[in-house]
């Protein structure tokens, strides 16, 4: 049975502490506020060790809407700065999406067909 959460977080080569999930549940109820179309939201944290210590921590998200879905990939040095970054990037797209769809519904523009249309017998 699949799970109903709003916010589901996993986790790949790396343990999902209370701290990580209470840090990215509290940083991610602000996206449901901010759009209320949003369903849920997939969120993967990655830990990919590195020689040079330099964007080990990936934190990927799929924001499922009502419409096509979001998905925002954000690599760093540290874990709480990659979620950080998801969430602000979350929101940009979110607050881009809805600013360009008030335009196109307040500023619709005409469409032209090219082709000829039959012309019907009239009896």
């Amino acid at each position: 049975m699949p799970s109903t959460d709003p916010i589901r977080i996993t986790g790949l080569n790396l343990e999902l502490t209370e701290a990580i999930k209470s840090h990215v549940n509290a940083k991610l109820a602000k996206v449901f506020k901010h759009n209320e179309r949003v369903i849920r939201v997939n969120v993967e944290l990655e830990y990919r060790p590195s020689h040079k210590h330099e964007k080990e921590f990936i934190a990927k998200a799929q924001v499922e809407l009502r419409g096509p879905s979001i998905a925002v990939s954000i690599e760093s040095d540290d874990l709480y700065k990659s979620i950080d970054a998801l969430t602000e990037k979350i929101t940009r797209q979110l607050r881009r999406r809805h600013r360009l769809q008030k335009e196109k519904r307040n500023h619709p523009h005409e469409v032209e067909i090219p082709a000829e249309l039959p012309k019907t017998k009239t009896a």
